[in-house]
């Protein structure tokens, strides 16, 4: 392996210079001692040596960030495939979900002479990002509990959120002019932090999970939530806030009436809804003769049109073969995100399809299993299901106060053969689909070992 020489492609002060030349050896480095890609490590000798690093990386690129709870890997990746065009620069992106600083400065690092740039970032980190990046466009998904030992709780992040929205109005602010923000109205935690931006698209993506969002968070009040993703304060005037777009069913609704199929690879509502986001924010990013811009306003249908071939991202919806069977690998992480991943086996699967969950407790994930008791697990009834990995006891616990039975296999690799025997015994109709797979659910490093593993 040869030891990086390539110099960046743009004039850095000196102590940038210095850092990126580090950031460049430790990636080298660790790739060669073959510890992975180094994105995390080079990123934090970088900002080590230069605080300032990814200011000075972000200055002249017009940028996009993309935050919240769930599904933020995904939709970067969907904003990234909107932007790009065939014979295009690369746009710097952090794809490998290194969403904190040290991976953005590592993602700059690595596309110099793109002038554009998409970045997925942790919802705790946003403000700071914000701050040093300067964006054109920041996307807000969603908040719910995620971690508590780490991130804090949703109303404290809001309130964080809404803060970094609120600097945004001062001509000399941390962002200056020309920041939209692109928001879920049918999130009243978000919409709350949005109202204090300057420039808002709201779209009407959905929310299911509202156990988060009871709780006014401007006057302590109690949200109501009725037909239609509608809400509104029993206390005061916060509501629901009017649309630019939103979501009927698969069919993307814009203010003055026309109408889109969101006709995607990605399967379930959720991955609608993050394409509906990524539909009104790409073109924020494309306005004719802006400096930095990554070409022609884009529209609506192009966007559309570029992201419907996606059919996996990072692993995540893919399918892997093992002993004859495809094995669908599914990431949920939190309560909101396994309720959204069994709407999407309720979607694609018949009632009594096999599943393997995985749940591991290491630092990536949280220390803290206490949030299994926040998923309705009683939605897996009638299905086979397996219990694996590290924390595979406490969640079976969980599964049974469900009222789910369950077996309980230390191996994942073992799990999933467990679950292809049953559904074979059973008959090709007893497994999902007529592919005759299972799906496999974990969180995020229970995903992760798993795929490097099958």
């Amino acid at each position: 392996m040869t030891a990086p020489t390539s110099s960046p492609p743009q004039v850095l002060p000196a102590r940038a210079s210095v850092a990126v030349k580090a950031l460049q050896l430790s990636n080298w480095l660790s790739r060669a001692l073959g510890r992975g890609s180094g994105t995390v490590a080079g990123g934090r000798v970088g900002l080590a040596l230069d605080p300032a690093l990814l200011a000075t990386l972000a200055n002249g690129r017009r940028v996009a960030l993309v935050s919240g709870t769930n599904g933020k890997t995904t939709t970067t990746r969907m904003l990234v495939a909107a932007l790009s065009d065939e014979g295009g620069q690369p746009i710097a992106s952090n794809d490998t979900g290194a969403n904190m600083p040290a991976g953005h400065v590592a993602a700059m690092v690595e596309s110099f002479g793109s002038p554009t740039a998409v970045l997925e970032v942790d919802e705790g980190y946003l403000g700071r990002v914000i701050e040093d990046t300067h964006p054109r466009v920041v996307v807000l998904l969603n908040l719910s509990r995620d971690q508590l030992d780490r991130i804090s709780e949703v109303r404290m992040l809001a309130e964080r959120w809404r803060a970094a929205m609120d600097g945004l109005r001062s001509p000399s602010g941390r962002t200056g002019p020309g920041t939209v923000v692109v928001a879920n109205a049918d999130d009243p935690m978000v919409a709350w932090a949005a109202l204090a931006a300057p420039e808002v698209r709201w779209v009407g993506a959905g929310q299911v999970w509202h156990n988060d969002a009871v709780g006014c968070p401007a006057c302590g009040g109690r949200i109501v939530f009725g037909d239609q993703g509608s809400w509104a304060c029993d206390g005061c005037d916060f509501a629901r806030p009017p649309c630019d777009a939103w979501i009927e069913g698969s069919v993307l609704v814009t203010a003055d009436g026309s109408r889109h199929s969101l006709a995607i690879g990605l399967p379930g509502q959720f991955n609608r809804a993050n394409a509906a986001m990524v539909a009104v924010a790409a073109p924020c990013m494309t306005d004719d003769g802006a400096p930095g811009g990554p070409g022609p306003r884009l529209s609506l249908p192009a966007v559309l049109d570029r992201i419907a071939t996606l059919d996996q991202v990072q692993g995540r919806f893919a399918s892997s073969m093992r002993n004859g069977h495809p094995v669908r690998l599914l990431l949920a992480k939190n309560p909101a995100g396994w309720v959204a991943i069994f709407d999407l086996l309720d979607e694609s699967r018949p009632p009594d399809s096999p599943v393997v969950l995985s749940i591991n407790a290491r630092i990536a994930d949280g220390l803290d299993t206490s949030w299994l008791w926040d998923v309705p697990f009683d939605r897996l009834a009638g299905r086979s299901v397996t219990a694996t990995g590290d924390r595979r006891l406490d969640l079976a616990v969980r599964l049974h106060y469900a009222e789910v039975p369950c077996k309980v296999v230390p191996d994942p690799l073992a799990a999933v053969d467990r679950a292809i025997d049953m559904g074979s015994r059973g008959g090709v109709d007893s497994v999902p689909g007529a592919d005759g797979g299972i799906d496999f659910l974990g969180n995020y490093t229970a995903f992760a070992d798993f795929r490097k593993r099958i």
